[in-house]
């Protein structure tokens, strides 16, 4: 997911950090970086990492001090004195596009422990921390080293660890996709746009549950790509398109649009999603903190004639189910939410 505020700015110079996007496959090292970041920011964090080395963060279990959360850069140099000097640049550069996010959010930048790891050590690392788990009811995330055999009525994604915008295990994204998943219980829609599809994870969860077309959008080329690597990976080319267009470039209505992006991208794309969405037709909107953003949300967008019909809280993030037309449920919407 590549969504957070001013994250665009930042990604135009973070994405090229030396020696670690779109490398060949040979012998070589890894820098490992560590820290331990604030629960309020460990997702946005989290992508800018990933986006920062072009693979994998491993996220330990969270505390009340916080999540550590450690990235891996490929380091290619193969001399002591330019492995040296490789290094300091990837951390110039990664701390600097970190401190960036971080003064957004009024914190400082946290100490760093680094450590240099084997090409062979990196990629058995993952294998230990990365195992089969359930993202939402029905759904389950597999790597592609692991056997598992699906229960009646389940599907499974593989996908690996080590590509960008991490694997699905973020608090905003099962939200989403347990909304998703509701909003299709009556009828599936013919089809469904993902905006902000970062490894495409949503896009590919409603193409598993039977949706026939789906489009899923990304402003970052580097999330245009994984997210494509991933479904052709799991077989869903005929189903799935992803692209690089503009929300506002788009035409036509979908019955369902999901976006789990930030806040300040939601309240400015408002126009374009409710143009984007049939009559009727419902709309999944992800990446909200509870409280304020919570509240500010449901009353634009109930503004523009959605009525509020889900909501799934998780730590601090809530996401939230729309309808556009349609009979109002007798209920009122959503209890507990906004």
């Amino acid at each position: 997911m590549v969504k957070q505020e001013k994250m665009e700015e930042q990604q135009g110079s973070a994405s090229g950090v030396s020696g670690v996007s779109g490398r060949e496959e040979q012998d070589g090292q890894w820098l490992k970086l560590s820290f331990i970041c604030p629960l309020a920011l460990m997702e946005a964090v989290s992508d800018l990492l990933t986006v920062c080395s072009g693979s994998g963060v491993e996220e330990s279990p969270a505390t009340a001090a916080g999540c550590r959360l450690s990235g891996f850069f490929y380091v290619n140099a193969t001399e002591e004195g330019a492995i040296q000097a490789q290094v300091e640049q990837i951390k110039h550069e990664t701390k600097t596009a970190l401190a960036e996010l971080f003064a957004l959010y009024g914190e400082p930048l946290p100490e760093f422990e680094q450590a240099m790891l084997a090409d062979e050590d990196w990629a058995n690392s993952w294998k230990e921390h990365f195992k089969t788990f359930a993202i939402a009811p029905g759904l389950v995330i597999k790597p592609s080293w692991e056997e598992y055999m699906p229960s009646p009525g389940e599907q499974v994604l593989e996908m690996d660890p080590g590509m960008a915008f991490g694997t699905g295990r973020h608090a905003t994204t099962r939200g989403a996709l347990q909304l998703i998943k509701r909003s299709m219980q009556e009828n599936i829609p013919n089809r469904v746009l993902d905006v902000g599809t970062g490894t495409g994870i949503l896009a590919m969860g409603t193409a598993l549950w039977g949706v026939p077309e789906v489009l899923a959008l990304d402003n970052d080329p580097e999330a245009v790509r994984v997210a494509g690597d991933n479904v052709v990976q799991n077989k869903l080319s005929g189903r799935i398109r992803v692209e690089l267009t503009p929300v506002e470039q788009v035409k036509g209505s979908y019955g369902l649009i999901s976006a789990n992006i930030v806040h300040d991208v939601l309240v400015e794309m408002l126009p374009h999603l409710r143009r984007l969405t049939a009559r009727p037709g419902f709309l999944v909107l992800a990446g909200i903190l509870a409280g304020g953003q919570e509240r500010n949300i449901t009353k634009l967008y109930a503004q523009a004639g959605f009525t509020l019909l889900g909501c799934e809280y998780e730590e601090e993030w809530v996401s939230l189910l729309f309808r556009l037309g349609g009979e109002t449920p007798s209920s009122g919407g959503c209890a507990g939410c906004g």
